[in-house]
């Protein structure tokens, strides 16, 4: 019976993309916000919400650095955040940080998914 349940939590595990490793830590926001969209060229919302939910920066804690709202997320990636070829940044930052609160389960469901599947 232990194995059965090992088995099953081991599967669900994987299925749901979890794993043991913590996520990868960034100096800066600047520096994560670089990684996802430049390196692994996800659009500018989602690369701004995964690094305020999924990594640390500099010494913050994951899902910390961009506050619990929609507002402190806006001023705290405005201030560290610099992409000269997106003339849409202003929108983007909007975008990602009106998804962030709820995506992050700062008081939402979780279920926002602006960057699911």
């Amino acid at each position: 019976m232990h194995r059965i349940a090992f088995v099953a939590l081991t599967l669900f595990t994987v299925a749901c993309g979890g794993d043991s490793t913590p996520a990868d830590s960034f100096t800066t926001f600047q520096a994560c916000y670089d990684e996802h969209h430049t390196t692994e060229s996800l659009d500018t919302p989602c690369s701004i919400e995964i690094c305020c939910i999924d990594h640390q920066i500099g010494n913050a804690m994951p899902n910390t650095v961009c506050g619990t709202t929609t507002q402190s997320c806006e001023t705290y990636v405005n201030a560290n955040l610099m992409d000269g070829s997106d003339a849409n940044l202003g929108s983007d930052v909007q975008k990602a940080c009106g998804f962030y609160p709820v995506d992050g389960q700062h008081g939402g469901s979780g279920s926002g998914g602006m960057c699911s599947g």
